[in-house]
């Protein structure tokens, strides 16, 4: 519902109904949409972390570890694109409260542990890291939507993460 009328236009009622339960009890569990946003959230954040880190390549050089993150997202929104669009919406939602935030970004801290080793050894420029991991994501969802589009016979996955290689290594 959230992901066909958008995160804040969905009406309960209609939440409610898509959850087969009577809209009082959908507040019984939620004091407010924002309460089921703000879970929502959390769970989205979570459940793509655990996609990303799935079988992660713990001892593999860093271009295969970030290759494996690379992959990892576009598999996850390649096959959840309603979870891509309602998470686009909650990230830039003024109602997902400092907690949640924390929470989402808490099973990210390997990633962020990773990118700072790479910027250590030198092997990764010295950008900010919340730039470097905008990019990622910007990049991941632009080769999400150009393979969702289906043009041409361009290998989107294996180009974009080449770009983004490129980008962000000092070599």
């Amino acid at each position: 519902v959230f992901a066909a009328r958008g995160v804040w236009l969905a009406p309960t009622s209609a939440i409610s109904r898509a959850a087969g339960v009577a809209e009082g009890t959908l507040f019984t569990y939620f004091a407010t949409k924002d309460a089921l946003a703000n879970e929502l959230y959390r769970v989205l954040k979570h459940d793509l972390a655990d996609a990303l880190l799935n079988d992660f390549p713990e001892t593999a050089p860093m271009r295969s570890k970030l290759q494996h993150l690379w992959n990892h997202y576009v598999d996850w929104g390649v096959a959840n694109p309603d979870k891509i669009k309602v998470l686009a919406q909650l990230q830039v939602s003024d109602q997902i409260t400092a907690e949640s935030q924390a929470i989402g970004a808490a099973p990210f801290a390997t990633i962020e542990q990773l990118a700072n080793e790479g910027v250590a050894s030198g092997l990764v420029a010295n950008y900010p890291i919340p730039f470097v991991a905008a990019l990622f994501n910007s990049m991941v969802e632009t080769t999400m939507d150009a393979m969702a589009a289906g043009t041409g016979e361009q290998d989107y996955r294996a180009a974009g993460f080449e770009i983004f290689w490129r980008g962000i290594t000092t070599g």
